[in-house]
């Protein structure tokens, strides 16, 4: 178990320093006003009006860095900070949830996979370790026969979906990032300046779903070793 947890911390320094980060460039870049004057929710409008969008509606939600898509009810859900805010952070943010917008309005395939994955990794996340540690205590003490590999196993699985999951949003997540940064230079939205403040934005937001995918195929494959180990 002690090479577990020095996984886990060196995953959550890591994690902590690429979020650290994200949270110091969205503060540089927040300070870039933007020429045009348009706010975060102007920028999501005319995002979703240029990709032909009329079903989408662009909300604000309480919190910070809680702007999402939801694409049950079709709205591009911005922080308060994002739906008001006119700068360079604020437009990246509020495009590239509009990309998640214009993925599902075009049928994106790992969208639509990732969606797919939503109520099973939703159930199995919160319990797969605790299968994968009982059957290794099962099989540790014998306990119900030959029982503790299986339930291992199990538990193994359902931390694939999980895993799986994570990687799938790698490319649903740079994909609306590189729609967004591609709308906002073809449209001349931003200047060099804010343009280069966005880009740099979302390069560092992608890295965290990047971290999030390594540890949960780190942690998958820790347990792996462990049932096979005691096998």
């Amino acid at each position: 178990m002690l090479g577990y947890y020095i996984l886990l911390g060196g995953i959550a320094l890591i994690s902590w320093l690429v979020s650290s980060t994200l949270k110091k460039k969205f503060a540089k870049y927040s300070k870039i006003q933007l020429r045009n004057g348009m706010s975060g929710a102007e920028i999501a409008e005319k995002m979703l009006a240029d990709h032909d969008i009329r079903d989408v509606k662009v909300v604000s939600v309480k919190g910070r860095l809680t702007d999402h898509y939801n694409p049950k009810d079709k709205t591009v859900n911005l922080s308060e900070a994002v739906y008001s805010q006119r700068n360079a952070a604020a437009a990246a943010v509020a495009a590239h949830e509009c990309g998640h917008a214009v993925q599902h309005a075009q049928a994106y395939s790992w969208l639509q996979m990732r969606s797919t994955l939503v109520p099973v990794v939703s159930i199995t996340s919160r319990m797969s370790q605790w299968v994968v540690i009982g059957g290794i205590i099962l099989m540790a003490t014998n306990m119900l026969g030959g029982i503790g590999y299986f339930v291992a196993i199990a538990g193994l699985i359902m931390m694939g979906f999980a895993t799986l999951f994570s990687f799938i949003t790698l490319p649903v997540e740079y994909d609306a990032s590189h729609r967004a940064l591609a709308w906002l230079k073809n449209k001349h939205m931003l200047s060099q300046e804010e343009y280069a403040g966005s880009e740099d934005a979302l390069k560092w937001a992608a890295r965290t779903y990047l971290v999030a995918a390594i540890g949960a195929l780190a942690s998958l494959v820790y347990w792996a070793f462990q049932i096979l180990r005691r096998n």
